[in-house]
C-alpha cells in the first residue's frame, strides 16, 4: 500500500498484515493487523515515527523509495514490531539518528544492537523543532513496556501513541469508519496486552488529557479523526468499577462440571446478571480476555484431574491472574471422583487479585439436588455483592 496523506506534509507509511493469525506466539489475530509508521516533513527536518515488523521491511522500504533525508527516526518502544526495521532505515539514511526516551537507549542497544553515537535520549515533555513543524515527546511508561512514551505534532493537534489505543485490525480505511468493529478489535487488544497496566493508564491518560487532539495515530489500526471515541471507551475500560457480569471459563470432563455450570448460568440469569461463559475445550482466548475487562465475578468450573484443576483450567486461571482485571469476586466449582486439593490450587494461583473469594461449590461425582441448592445460594451471594455496580 502507498503512504497516505494525513494532513499537509504528514503521511501514513507502514504496512497492512492482513493474513497474520497470531502474535507473539500466543496472541490471536482473528482481523490480522498493521504497522503503522509515520513520516513529517517539516521546514527544516524530516522524522519517521516507528517503522514496521522485520517481516515487512521491504514495503516500508518502497514507501520510503523517493524519500531522499530522514533526520530522525523516533522509536516509541523497542518491540520489533515497532521497532525491528529501524536497522534497515539507518542503514538507507546514514545521518538518521534514533530518537528514544532515557530508559530506551539501553533497551534500543540490547534488542536491536543499534550503534550507540547512532541514538538521541529525549526527556518528559521535551519539544523539538522541525522548522514549521514541532514535536513535544510524552513518557507514558508500562504502556506497556518500561520506556514507552507518545510524540504530539503541536501544530497539527496529532497525538501519536504507538500501542496506546491501538487495534489488531487490518483494514483499507484509515480512519475508524467502522466503528462496532474497531471497538471489538480495540477492546481485545486492550484486554490482551494492557490491562494488566490498567492503574498505570489511568495516569498516563492524566498525562495528555489537556492537549487538544484533533486526531489520534496509534501504530496498530485505524486512526482516529474523532479521538473522543476511543478515548472515552478507554476510561470505560480502565476505571475501578467493573459490571454486573459473571465470567465462567470451565471445562468438563464426564458432564458433572457441565451440569453445574448449566444450572449456575440459569440461576444467575434469573437474577438479572449477565453471564458469559466460555468452554475451555475450545475457547478464543481473546475472547475470554475482554470480557474480563468488565467482569465483577469469575467461577472457574473444573473437574478434578488427578488432585487438581484440569490443565486448561489451570492456563484459564493463570490468564486471569496475569491481566489483573478490576473483577472484585471469584468462585469455584466443580467435580472429584476421589479427593483432590483443586480449591487451593486454584487460591494460590490468584496472587495479583485483589478479589475476594466466594464459598466454592465442588462435588463428588454427579451434582445431587442439595449441591443445586448451594449453587443457588451462591447466585444469590453474588446477586447482593453485585448491587455496589449494577447498571
Amino acid at each position: 500500500m502507498k503512504a497516505r496523506k494525513i494532513v499537509e506534509r504528514v503521511y501514513w507509511l507502514g504496512a497492512v498484515d492482513w493474513d497474520r493469525r497470531l502474535f507473539d506466539a500466543l496472541i490471536p489475530l482473528p482481523d490480522g493487523t498493521s504497522y503503522n509508521a509515520y513520516l513529517i516533513e517539516g521546514t527544516e527536518k524530516t522524522v519517521l515515527l516507528d517503522t514496521v515488523d522485520p517481516t515487512m521491511t521491504n514495503v516500508l522500504l518502497e514507501q520510503l523509495k523517493d524519500v531522499r533525508n530522514i533526520d530522525y527516526i523516533v522509536c516509541h518502544h523497542v518491540e520489533q514490531d515497532h521497532s525491528g526495521s529501524i536497522p534497515d532505515v539507518l542503514e538507507k539514511y546514514s545521518s538518521a539518528k534514533v530518537i528514544i526516551s532515557t530508559r530506551g537507549k539501553e533497551m534500543l542497544i540490547d534488542h536491536l544492537h543499534i550503534p550507540e553515537d547512532r541514538i538521541i535520549t529525549v526527556e518528559d515533555g521535551e519539544i523539538l523543532s522541525l522548522g514549521d513543524k514541532t514535536l513535544k515527546f510524552v513518557y507514558t511508561p508500562w504502556v506497556h513496556w518500561p520506556e514507552t512514551m507518545v510524540t504530539y505534532l503541536i501544530e497539527d493537534k496529532i497525538l501519536f501513541t504507538c500501542d496506546l489505543f491501538g487495534s489488531h485490525l487490518a483494514t483499507n480505511e484509515l480512519y475508524a469508519v467502522d466503528r462496532p468493529r474497531v471497538y471489538e478489535s480495540a477492546k481485545r487488544y486492550y484486554a490482551e496486552i494492557m490491562m494488566p497496566f490498567r492503574t498505570v493508564i489511568q495516569k498516563n491518560l492524566d498525562k495528555i488529557k489537556d492537549l487538544d487532539i484533533s486526531i489520534i495515530a496509534p501504530s496498530h489500526g485505524p486512526l482516529y479523526d474523532e479521538p473522543g471515541f476511543i478515548v472515552e471507551a478507554y476510561k470505560d475500560w480502565i476505571s475501578d468499577t467493573p459490571k454486573n457480569i459473571v465470567v465462567i471459563p470451565y471445562i468438563s470432563m464426564h458432564n458433572s462440571t457441565r451440569i453445574m455450570v448449566d444450572y449456575l448460568v440459569s440461576s444467575l440469569t434469573e437474577r438479572d446478571i449477565k453471564v458469559e461463559r466460555f468452554d475451555l475445550s475450545s475457547v478464543d482466548l481473546g475472547k475470554l480476555a475482554m470480557s474480563l475487562v468488565d467482569a465483577g465475578t469469575v467461577i472457574v468450573g473444573t473437574p478434578t484431574v488427578l488432585v487438581g484443576p484440569h490443565p486448561n483450567v489451570i492456563y484459564a486461571v493463570y490468564l486471569l491472574n496475569a491481566l489483573r482485571p478490576k473483577t472484585r469476586y471469584v468462585s469455584i466449582v466443580g467435580s472429584y471422583g476421589w479427593g483432590g486439593k483443586t480449591i487451593d490450587i486454584i487460591k494460590g494461583m490468584l496472587t495479583n487479585l485483589k478479589v475476594e473469594v466466594l464459598d466454592p461449590v465442588i462435588v463428588k461425582g454427579l451434582p445431587r439436588k442439595e449441591d443445586l441448592d448451594t449453587l443457588d445460594r451462591l447466585a444469590d451471594t453474588i446477586a447482593e455483592k453485585h448491587k455496589e455496580f449494577s447498571t
